[in-house]
């Protein structure tokens, strides 16, 4: 579903990604991680189309993307569900209305069948319609706001991928743990290619099938949980060494260890 081949790209001379290739394939859940400011959410805003790579080719769905017309690549976006940090939610509008918004602004469906959905849709997410769908925003919790998001992400567009940048970013541990469920929840239940962005371990561990670690732009690493307890590059082993001692669960002290 998704494919960047050598891919280079540079916000005016400051270079962000160099010859970066890895794919996901149809209903694959990958982790991309790695410092902060190595790439990892530009490679977001490329497979979204908001971005195109000076070289290289990002491929969605059979279609490099960076060679389409903004009409096209419009198109194409709605195959794809994006969650953004801290859920980016319209502050002014009910969680209802920021839920239903694409089938409000962009369909024909009645008030009543497009509550219906809402509804249903909140439940999925794990959330009480009746409690919360006429609330604001700034009235949910951290965890609750990423919640709606997906909810939001999924129902405008019924995407074949979706993209979380940061999903867990200031959450505490439960909230955290809830998000993750529900993104795994959502992997195993609908046929769709997942990317997570995250410098967490633990997130990438708990929602990743597969990983791909980023440093300094380039691909370091691309591989199972196992290939990267056995990865022996000095940048990946260097990401990894100061998540040694911030795991919880024994099996993740286990694996920190095996590093």
């Amino acid at each position: 579903m998704i494919e960047l081949r050598n891919v280079d790209f540079s916000y005016e001379d400051k270079p962000v990604l160099h010859d970066a290739s890895f794919r996901v394939d149809q209903s694959e859940a990958v982790v991309i991680m790695g410092p902060s400011g190595s790439g990892k959410s530009t490679i977001l805003r490329l497979i979204l189309g908001l971005e195109d790579p000076q070289q290289g080719q990002v491929i969605i769905d059979g279609q490099d993307i960076s060679t389409l017309k903004e009409k096209t690549k419009r198109y194409m976006r709605k195959k794809i569900g994006m969650v953004f940090q801290d859920g980016a939610l319209f502050d002014s509008l009910t969680v209802g209305e920021n839920v239903g918004y694409y089938l409000f602004e962009h369909t024909k469906l009645s008030f009543e069948d497009i509550s219906h959905r809402v509804y249903q849709m909140l439940g999925f997410v794990g959330l009480n319609a009746d409690e919360i769908i006429d609330t604001l925003p700034e009235q949910l919790s951290g965890g609750m706001r990423r919640r709606v998001a997906i909810g939001r992400a999924l129902l405008s567009t019924d995407p074949k991928i979706m993209l979380y940048d940061e999903p867990t970013t200031g959450l505490d541990p439960e909230s955290a743990e809830n998000v993750l469920n529900l993104i795994r929840k959502l992997h195993e239940h609908k046929p769709i290619s997942t990317i997570v962005v995250t410098h967490q371990i633990a997130d990438a561990i708990a929602a990743g099938d597969r990983f791909v670690v980023i440093v300094a732009g380039e691909v370091a690493f691309d591989g199972t949980l196992d290939d990267l307890r056995e990865c022996t590059d000095s940048r990946v082993r260097a990401f990894l060494a100061p998540f040694r001692s911030s795991f919880a669960g024994v099996a993740k002290r286990r694996f920190v260890d095996e590093l």
